[in-house]
């Protein structure tokens, strides 16, 4: 059974369809990799997921269980949200608490376990993700890479069944860049579910399952990293591909 299925997901803004018809599943311990230019509806589409915009049409399912958007109560969306955890491209850490209490907030407040269970498990994940020594830092003395890290683990105290980041890398420098892929490739390793939208090209590559190609709100092209990056069939993809190639160049 697939961790999630979904179907046929539309999501227009005005007059423009952003999503026009995403369908596709997700199996237990597989990360998939979502790549495509500005605009091809990336965001968008993580945003519905996570029950952050609600689509116009289509349905997802998680471990056979479907998710309903519409006609339910806020109390439920919040439920809903609990089957994902979301990184964002600009941390979005809260700057008044430490690195341990911003990990230990959404459990507190959901009561998820005492004060000193929530506090162990958020010292056990930032230990994960290398933050040992920086428990009780705030955000503004971590480099970006380390609030990052942060945002990672505070997704992962909440249990999600799926882990989606959305261009976890592209507010950091290059130098920092590294340290965060670092540890999604670990996160793989210990059969975490993932969604990564990236604009890593190399990363998708090494550490996908599967990577989809996003264009003008469809998906234009998905399969295997070997298929999609070595044996394009879509001319988009492929005009894609050699644009990223020549900017990695310059």
């Amino acid at each position: 059974m697939s961790v999630l299925e979904v179907r046929n997901m539309k999501k227009r803004f005005g007059k423009t369809d952003v999503l026009k018809g995403i369908s596709f599943s997700l199996e237990e311990g597989q990360v998939v990799a979502i790549i495509g230019s500005s605009g091809s509806g990336k965001t968008t589409l993580l945003r519905c997921l996570n029950f952050l915009e609600t689509p116009d049409e289509g349905q997802i399912t998680v471990s056979g269980k479907e998710l309903a958007y519409k006609g339910v109560s806020d109390s439920q969306i919040r439920e809903n949200r609990l089957h994902f955890g979301l990184v964002f491209q600009n941390f979005n850490l809260f700057p008044q608490y430490t690195a341990l209490e911003n990990v230990m907030l959404a459990p507190q407040l959901l009561q998820l376990g005492t004060k000193d269970q929530i506090a162990q498990t958020a010292t056990s994940l930032l230990a994960q993700v290398g933050l040992s020594e920086k428990l009780n830092s705030y955000p503004w003395q971590l480099s970006g890479g380390q609030q990052q890290r942060v945002a990672i683990a505070r997704a992962l105290a909440m249990k999600p069944h799926v882990l989606c980041f959305d261009e976890p890398t592209s507010a950091l420098d290059p130098e920092l860049t590294g340290e965060v892929l670092r540890v999604i490739r670990d996160l793989k390793k210990e059969n975490t579910t993932m969604i990564v939208v990236t604009h890593e090209m190399e990363f998708a590559r090494s550490v996908a399952d599967v990577v989809i190609y996003m264009a003008d709100g469809v998906i234009e092209e998905m399969g295997d990293p070997q298929q999609v990056f070595a044996n394009p069939t879509s001319e988009k993809l492929k005009a894609f591909l050699r644009t990223t190639r020549e900017e990695m160049d310059l």
